[in-house]
């Protein structure tokens, strides 16, 4: 076995540190790093299984242009030359990069320094545009400087922590388990939840505000009225920090007579929030995804961190606002000036200065002197025919972007596209004119930033496969195939002193990043950096919170309170449409699909509806539905919940045509953009929803990768052994898997099919088909492909779909980190666990990540209140 490896995770914006140890198989053994300061060892079920996520399976090994084999060497020239044809025909602005969160900080410095330095245009964007865009443009209003003021650490001493748009429990699991251990400790720190649904995270909520959607300005502008009404303000703080206070407060009062009306929130609960946060100093608030994916998200950034800024509560311990990002190196892109309205180390563009800084540092005489299009403005560009050439690396947009089928038809139809990518097939992939093959993590070096500003590395671990190749040097070959000079990197800490030496430059303290401490670091001292934590200036320690004495990068220091206004209420025709994440997959499961845990829990894509809306549309538990906007539809598998708001549907957002047939769901969303960040609404789309009606329905499990093209509807998910596939058609639809089956047994009163196919002693394949949605133990049947069906008599009990009543049936995978059903911790609850520190005594679930332990508690619960009610009668 070769020897282990620290690095860092490529999933969410916590940073986790990893140790990776190849094993014979070609795997990773994966454990958390206990000495890193983002988890001290602690990893959530996607980074437990990165291990599995490693495999060749579906990747890109070799260029391709025009969809042949190419030599890196012809598809460079192919890129350099197609890009400089376009440049000298029709202008600078007639290209485009798209880059994204999951490239490490040397990739975006060198994007960044090809289009704004050299090609001369602002048209690189960055996905991260719609993840945390407004939190960027809310910072740069408030402080002068995109600063994330204090550390994970906060959450931790804080009396209280708010959660804002936040299901922390699954999207950042490792931080949820830290203030959960934190709350554990200190029993008096109260947490509040502001969240349209009822989440995971509201398990350890004091106070759960299910907020209407966009209410949330309302009621941080009714809480800044409160601490003026109340006294509880920081006068002298106010005086000596900060600017704009009287406008911000008079529009704060204007703005919030009805506040209940505004917020959809009962005044008791609202008064009560408010006394929460008057009484406990030591306050974090804590905000994501919820907040920023608004057409008023940096209103609503901004109404927070004026709460913050008018009672001193920033920069100190237990203390803040705080954005917590969406992905490893959103915050990496950022210093880099990966988003399209930046600058390279937190410089502006509009500011004459900062170009002539970068133009020197650089030698690049065409630097920018404007920003580009942002990322719908962007695809809207390549659509209309004003970007002719677009390079884009290591995300999905036809899948992730707003109205993505507008997007995918305007990447067609764009006369030159580049994708860099780590898989052969994508949504993306499949239009691009040269497809060159990128480095995976655990096989690129370089580092990444974390959303409490901490620089951490990610260090090769496994060779690289076939002829892939990092994407700094993608780029900085075809950079110098275009002529341009200061491209010659040899290696990531080439790229990484670079960065550091820009971020120092003519400095002096006037920008808040600056990492001109590590700026001479040598080859191997940057093999072996620490994690830290920025500004680190020569010769200074690294600097942990911001703030608390002001000392603002605004011109005068000092920070700016901002008006803001509430929107108002709309009436809504319809259902409104909430997009978000699942517990264990990420993105657009180009990473998570390869592993059969990450699929254990949640296999299929899915609707939550309210009971309400249920039965108002004749829709049941696992009904398939179709649901609609103006853009286009989507059929998902329902789930009826009342864990959130009547009037509202919940949708995921990782399905793509890779993994089912028609879940795609920013099909349905408008690309309505926040007027300050630029960054599209995803969460209040207009929808309708309607049984979709098949004729039959089915389930499959096989070693082989099921042939899907003959079906109406499918949604596939890999499995130990093989794979399972969620499937059903419409009348007169042929399928040929069901011929030549061993076994077959069919249901005189239901019409019901089973049939299964074997090899020797090994389960093949078997197939449940139904005339309504199959009731079988999904888990169950998939571990039938592991086993050995040695007596032919008994095979045919598989048909059942369940096991004998001598088996346990472990149900639905609750706990994906140990493969620990519903049915086995239901077991263990009637037994007598009657918390989750026993059951995961037990067996296992929920001492891992902890990111199941809402549902356990809740299975717990149901057995609880079924004994009581059997007791009562």
């Amino acid at each position: 076995m070769s020897a282990s490896v620290k690095t860092t995770c490529p999933y969410c914006g916590v940073g986790c540190g990893i140790i990776a140890t190849p094993k014979p198989d070609g795997f990773l053994a994966i454990e958390g790093d206990p000495d890193h300061p983002a988890n001290f060892g602690r990893l959530c079920s996607k980074g437990s299984a990165l291990g599995e996520t490693v495999s060749l399976d579906g990747r890109l090994l070799q260029p391709h242009v025009h969809g042949k084999p190419a030599t890196w060497d012809s598809a460079l020239r192919e890129v350099a030359s197609r890009f400089a044809k376009t440049i000298e025909e029709h202008g600078p602005d007639s290209v485009a990069f798209y880059v994204s969160g999951q490239l490490l900080t040397e990739d975006y410095y060198v994007a960044n320094k090809l289009m704004k330095g050299f090609i001369g245009s602002g048209n690189i964007d960055t996905n991260s545009r719609l993840c945390m865009a407004s939190s960027v443009a809310g910072h740069k209003r408030a402080f002068g400087s995109d600063t994330v003021p204090g550390c994970y650490e906060d959450l931790e001493e804080a009396d209280l922590v708010v959660l804002v748009g936040s299901n922390l429990a699954w999207c950042h699991p490792v931080i949820y388990q830290r203030l959960v251990a934190a709350k554990k400790a200190r029993p008096q720190m109260r947490v509040v939840v502001v969240d349209p649904r009822e989440t995971a995270t509201c398990d350890i909520a004091d106070l759960h505000l299910a907020v209407a959607p966009d209410g949330d300005t309302a009621l941080f502008n009714g809480l800044l009225a409160h601490l003026v009404e109340s006294g509880l303000i920081n006068k002298d703080y106010i005086e000596t920090h900060t600017n704009g206070f009287d406008e911000a407060v008079e529009q704060a009062i204007d703005s919030t007579h009805d506040l209940p009306e505004a917020t959809g929130l009962p005044a008791q609960q609202l008064a009560q929030f408010y006394k929460l946060f008057s009484e406990n100093e030591r306050t974090v608030t804590v905000y994501s995804q919820g907040v920023n994916q608004s057409s008023g998200g940096t209103d609503k950034v901004n109404a927070i961190i004026n709460c913050h800024l008018a009672t001193g509560r920033i920069g100190k311990p237990g203390m803040g606002p705080f954005s917590i990002t969406g992905q490893p190196n959103a915050m990496g892109g950022r210093e880099v000036g990966g988003l399209a309205n930046m600058l390279a180390a937190h410089m502006n563009i509009e500011d004459e200065c900062h170009r002539e800084l970068v133009r020197d540092f650089w030698k690049a005489p065409g630097v920018t002197t404007k920003q580009g299009l942002k990322a719908v403005d962007m695809f809207d560009a390549v659509a209309d025919g004003r970007i002719k050439a677009i390079w884009i690396m290591a995300t999905n947009p036809a899948v992730s972007m707003p109205n993505a089928s507008h997007v995918e038809a305007a990447i067609a139809a764009c006369p030159f596209v580049v994708v860099s990518d780590v898989v052969n097939e994508t949504d993306t992939v499949r239009h691009a004119h040269v497809k060159l093959p990128s480095l995976a993590w655990g096989e690129k070096s370089g580092t990444v930033t974390n959303s409490e500003r901490r620089i951490s590395r990610q260090r090769k671990v496994l060779s690289a496969p076939g002829l892939a190749k990092a994407d700094w040097w993608q780029l900085a070959q075809v950079a110098q195939r275009m002529g341009f000079e200061g491209f010659d990197y040899n290696n990531a800490a080439e790229i990484f002193r670079e960065h550091a030496a820009l971020s120092e430059f003519q400095n002096d303290g006037t920008r808040d990043f600056d990492i001109g401490g590590v700026k001479d670091i040598s080859d191997s001292a940057y093999q072996s950096l620490s994690p830290f934590q920025w500004p680190l200036r020569f010769s200074e320690k690294s600097q942990v919170r911001m703030f608390a004495n002001g000392g603002f990068f605004t011109p005068d220091h000092k920070a700016r309170f901002i008006a803001v206004t509430v929107p108002a209420r709309r009436h809504i025709e319809g259902l409104l449409l909430n997009t978000g994440r699942i517990r264990d997959h990420w993105h657009t499961m180009t990473r998570t699909g390869l592993s059969p845990r990450n699929s254990s829990h949640i296999s299929e894509p899915f609707c939550e509806l309210h009971p309400v809306e249920a039965l108002k549309h004749g829709i049941n538990e696992a009904d398939l539905v179709r649901i609609s906007s103006l853009r286009g539809s989507v059929v998902v598998r329902a789930h009826v919940s009342a864990r959130h708001r009547a009037g509202s549907v919940f949708l995921p957002m990782h399905w793509n045509d890779q993994w089912a047939s028609h879940a795609r769901v920013d099909e349905l969303v408008e690309a309505h953009c926040d007027p300050v960040s630029g960054q599209p609404s995803l969460k209040d789309g207009l929808v309708t929803v309607r049984q979709e009606r098949f004729s039959a329905y089915g389930f499959m499990v096989s070693h082989e990768r099921p042939l899907t093209h003959e079906l109406d509807y499918w949604a596939l998910a890999k499995c130990e052994g093989g794979w399972r596939l969620e499937f059903a058609l419409r009348e007169g639809s042929e399928w040929a898997f069901q011929r030549g089956a061993d076994t077959t047994y069919q249901d005189a009163s239901t019409g019901d099919l089973r049939s299964l196919w074997f090899q020797d002693r090994a389960l093949q394949r078997m197939v449940f088909l139904s005339s309504s949605p199959v009731a079988a133990s999904r888990s169950w049947a998939a571990e039938q492909l592991l086993i050995s069906h040695n007596e032919p008599a008994k095979r045919f009990m598989l048909a059942a779909g369940r096991p004998p009543l001598d088996q346990p049936d472990k149900g639905a995978v609750v706990c994906s980190c140990f493969g620990v059903g519903a049915n086995e911790i239901s077991q263990l609850a009637s037994n007598g666990c009657s918390s989750i520190a026993q059951i995961g005594k037990a067996c296992g679930a929920g001492t891992n990540c902890g990111s199941c332990q809402s549902e356990i508690s809740q299975i717990i619960s149901g057995v609880i209140h079924e004994e009581l009610v059997v007791a009562a009668e």
